[in-house]
């Protein structure tokens, strides 16, 4: 398959760069950077096309960058020890305090 040749994406994959580009399109991106950062996406997310071709059939897509945010959040939270959240809650408290005086 020749560079930049989309024969072996799905609809699927084909309409999801397009939404992707039209978002970045939207947000003043040129239209030649949207497209390739949209297959860039594609790309990332499904490991380029699934349509069957040689000798096995299609593969599943699956969304991984777009699930990978709510694993990794909180961890760091965890790690802490309860005297130390309760400190930076306290110091949370004081600066919203301070600036809503300050406001």
């Amino acid at each position: 398959m020749p560079q930049g040749d989309k024969s072996r994406y799905t609809d699927k994959q084909v309409r999801k760069a397009d939404h992707i580009a039209e978002s970045y399109e939207a947000r003043g991106v040129p239209e030649d950077e949207a497209k390739a950062r949209a297959w860039a996406t594609v790309n990332k997310d499904d490991g380029g096309g699934k349509k069957p071709g040689g000798a096995g059939r299609g593969r599943s897509t699956d969304h991984p960058a777009a699930r990978k945010g709510g694993e990794i959040g909180g961890k760091g939270s965890a790690a802490r020890t309860a005297e130390q959240r309760s400190a930076s809650a306290k110091k949370a408290a004081e600066t919203r305090k301070r600036n809503a005086a300050n406001a």
